[in-house]
């Protein structure tokens, strides 16, 4: 297969993504996420430093074809990237994507980013890893109200992403404040104004990944806290109504598709 650099953000980031198969069949790499025609995982550098590799297969010719339209994953993400880091919210810096190309179609797509070594992922950051002592309320109300005004603020500056879930959200203290970084960049997209829908579906995806941990008053706390706790009780009776309508929507969905 043919490849092609799309982004290096040096040398020897470019010389590394070109190895990329190398380096995830190496004892050096630590995966993390084997699923579908995804791998990804971190990759312990000779110099001591740490990268996160994915590679993303595609499962098809006609599916590459798509891709070389749309752009591969790889470039959805550098866009993706560019779209948060210019309106000021952080995500993984990628260092180097690239495609693999066969017969005029992407068939694979390789992606290096700086690992986030301070941070954590949402659930982890909030509530404690599985066997850990649990977080304490005040934590989790500080987490949730920090994220529930990021996620605001990222929709007010025009942007959404098509796959919220809290995987896909890192956080890190620093020095008493929380900083949120968005992950799977390739999702991401800018538009003038982000519809109501579409803010609402964001926050329902977010809410079933994090429902097994985040009781129902919880959740409804953030949501209160996502629409601004000035509202009275009748705009909030309507916004909670307006919400469920759209999540019982999804959910239909969901199983109509596993059918």
């Amino acid at each position: 297969m043919r490849r092609r650099l799309l982004y290096a953000a040096s040398p020897e980031m470019a010389a590394m993504i070109e190895r990329a198969d190398e380096l995830m069949e190496s004892a050096a790499f630590t995966a993390v996420k084997v699923e579908g025609k995804t791998r990804a995982g971190f990759f312990s550098c000779r110099d001591g430093s740490v990268v996160f590799v994915k590679r993303s297969a595609v499962r098809s010719r006609v599916a590459g074809l798509s891709q070389i339209a749309r752009g591969s994953r790889a470039l959805r993400a550098l866009r993706g990237a560019k779209i948060l880091t210019e309106a000021g919210f952080h995500c993984a810096k990628p260092l180097a994507a690239m495609n693999a190309l066969e017969s005029g179609a992407v068939r694979a797509s390789y992606l290096i980013s700086e690992a986030l070594a301070n941070a954590h992922i949402l659930s982890h950051f909030a509530l404690g890893r599985t066997g850990e002592p649990r977080r304490g309320y005040a934590r989790r109300k500080a987490v949730a109200d920090a994220l529930a005004s990021e996620l605001r603020r990222m929709h007010d500056a025009g942007i959404y992403t098509r796959d919220l879930q809290e995987t896909n959200i890192m956080v890190e203290d620093r020095a008493g404040a929380l900083r949120f970084y968005f992950l799977d960049l390739e999702d991401f997209r800018r538009v003038s104004i982000v519809p109501h829908r579409r803010r609402m579906l964001n926050l329902v995806h977010l809410d079933r990944s994090i429902g097994r941990f985040v009781s129902r008053s919880g959740r409804l706390d953030f949501l209160y806290g996502y629409l601004g706790r000035e509202l009275d009780r009748d705009a909030r009776r309507k916004a909670v109504a307006d919400y469920l309508t759209i999540r019982r929507a999804v959910e239909r969905e969901r199983r109509r598709r596993k059918a």
